[in-house]
């Protein structure tokens, strides 16, 4: 049967007196793999070429100090995880103080007792284990929890997407209108400037903001003729049946603001709540640029896709007065740059 070797942990000791070198050698070595340097510099120069798990270093040395050197170390990536103990002949309060502000792990008193600076380092050594594996064990947690929010994030994108496709199902004319309508809102708020999480708010209020259709009769909805005032009164309720539908959603209460307020008007005469301008949460007030440009940029029962430049005139006709100016601009630079017109239903 093989068994492997034990791994030797690797020390340097640093200290500009031969003798101490000399104890620490014969303290050490037995039990590690044990390697001297007579100086500052001669430490890091070793360093730049070899990796060790403890550094005994002494403070009063010509050329570079203790602290020094310890500041050397902790500038550098790739020694600043080592653990420091460092020696000395005279330590005073305020010596130790300063040691561990500038990231000394333990003190040692010379001259040496070898019991006492093996148990140093063995404690060291198993300290810095245990923060080693609990940091392993904190990046596995971590990893999992961002690979349980990404799945989580999809699945949500996802049933959202689905609950889009129920309630464009209900509108034989409206086919996919939810998720265009996502998708515009969702590129005016980026050419508007605003964050990737403030886009994706924005995208999923706009899959959404018509949700409250599934409590309206489907023959209403699909009616070719015109509707009596009757009828479109009927119709307006979506806004407050998906509005009281999503306030059930606590931990994202935009999607009921955009359900109740997508036909809200920017001059204050649009309905369910005769809500203007700023008072009209900003995300609703993308959602119903894109909203309006989708409606005249698809089938309906009376009529086909508009022509382009109709859609053009018909947005900049509703600048200030239904929409918001700032945000139907950037509709309006968004048709100007679409010269092929792919922008409308059934374009890819």
């Amino acid at each position: 049967m093989n068994v492997l070797p034990v791994k030797r942990h690797r020390i340097l000791a640093v200290d500009d007196d031969a003798m101490n070198r000399m104890m620490l050698d014969a303290i050490l070595s037995t039990d590690y793999d044990f390697t001297a340097a007579a100086s500052g510099p001669e430490a890091l120069s070793l360093l730049s070429g070899k990796t060790v798990d403890l550094i005994l270093l002494d403070i009063n040395m010509p050329e570079m100090n203790g602290f020094e050197v310890l500041a050397h170390l902790q500038q550098d990536p790739q020694t600043s995880k080592i653990p420091v103990i460092m020696l000395t002949g005279d330590l005073d309060q305020e010596t130790e103080v300063r040691g561990i502000q500038a990231g000394a792990f333990d003190f040692v008193h010379k001259p040496f007792i070898p019991t006492l600076i093996l148990r140093r380092i063995e404690r060291t050594l198993e300290l810095k284990a245990l923060q080693h594996h609990m940091q392993q064990e904190i990046d596995r947690q971590t990893a999992l929890a961002q690979a349980q929010l990404a799945s989580t994030q999809r699945l949500f994108r996802e049933m959202i997407e689905t609950l889009a496709d129920t309630i464009d199902a209900k509108d034989t004319y409206t086919h996919g209108h939810s998720h265009r309508v996502a998708d515009y809102a969702q590129e005016i708020a980026r050419r508007a400037g605003k964050s990737a999480e403030y886009q994706r708010a924005v995208y999923y209020m706009a899959q959404l903001h018509d949700i409250g259709k599934i409590g309206i009769p489907s023959s209403l909805i699909n009616k070719k003729g015109k509707l009596t005032d009757e009828e479109y009164t009927a119709i307006q309720q979506h806004t407050v049946i998906g509005g009281d539908i999503l306030a059930h959603v606590a931990e994202m209460p935009e999607l009921a603001e955009a359900s109740r307020s997508h036909h809200e008007r920017y001059d204050g005469t649009g309905y369910p709540d005769k809500l203007s301008g700023t008072d009209i949460p900003e995300k609703v007030r993308i959602i119903a640029v894109a909203d309006v440009y989708d409606a005249m940029t698809s089938k309906r029962s009376y009529r086909g896709v508009l022509p382009q430049e109709v859609v053009r005139q018909e947005l900049e006709k509703a600048r200030g007065t239904q929409l918001d100016p700032d945000f139907d601009d950037i509709m309006l630079q968004m048709i100007d740059e679409d010269k092929a017109y792919q922008l409308q239903e059934g374009k890819p």
